[in-house]
């Protein structure tokens, strides 16, 4: 899965149902005048592709490759199989939508009401999570359709994360210098994202 490596566009067929396992993928959703953002991302704790058994077949956004790595993919007929069998594959796969959707529902709230820096710091705290690693590589120009913003703006927001000694940025690399410093800096969007995946998927994000 490489950086910027779209998975499906929207209003494609789902052929495929996607499980990173080093790869961050960010879900995206475009309006009509170009303007994107980020609703939600999926990494190693998740799959890419929930309409698929949710009954749609087909989704209203993207999905792109956010950090590049590596994962899993299986057809959807054998996904559908599973999942229509019930037991335990079926309500993971259940809880595994309730987190998701908490995660997208936050990141509305989030967009509307907190600055590009929190939100920044949000972005970079929940893709560490699912890296397990202090650095990311990422673009200015994907973080800015990440976060809705111009580019610009995300300029400036990480230069001031960089000043307070926080994060190191350099062509493309975030290095995270003081987790502990984003987490304080952060809104309170990001526990609450957190705290309900470990609530629903405990086994899954204590591993």
């Amino acid at each position: 899965m490489p950086l910027g490596h779209v998975l499906y566009e929207a209003q494609s067929k789902l052929s495929h149902v996607y499980f990173p396992t080093t790869a961050v993928v960010s879900l995206l959703h475009m309006m009509e005048n170009g303007a994107t953002g980020e609703i939600a991302i999926v990494g190693n704790e998740g799959l890419v592709g929930i309409s698929l058994f949710l009954g749609g077949h087909t989704t209203s956004g993207q999905a792109v490759v956010q950090s590049a790595g590596e994962g899993l993919r299986l057809r959807s007929a054998l996904v559908l199989e599973q999942f229509n069998r019930g037991g335990p594959v079926l309500h993971l796969l259940l809880r595994y939508t309730q987190a998701l959707i908490t995660q997208m529902a936050q990141a509305a709230i989030c967009n509307r009401h907190h600055s590009v820096d929190q939100r920044l710091c949000r972005s970079l705290l929940l893709t560490l999570d699912r890296l397990h690693s202090s650095e990311v590589v990422m673009t200015q120009e994907l973080l800015a359709v990440i976060l809705g913003v111009r580019r610009a703006s995300v300029t400036q927001a990480a230069g001031d994360l960089q000043k307070h000694g926080l994060i190191r940025y350099d062509r493309g690399r975030i290095t995270v210098l003081d987790r502990s410093g984003l987490e304080a800096r952060v809104c309170e969007c990001y526990s609450v994202v957190k705290l309900e995946y470990e609530r629903l998927l405990p086994d899954i994000t204590a591993a």
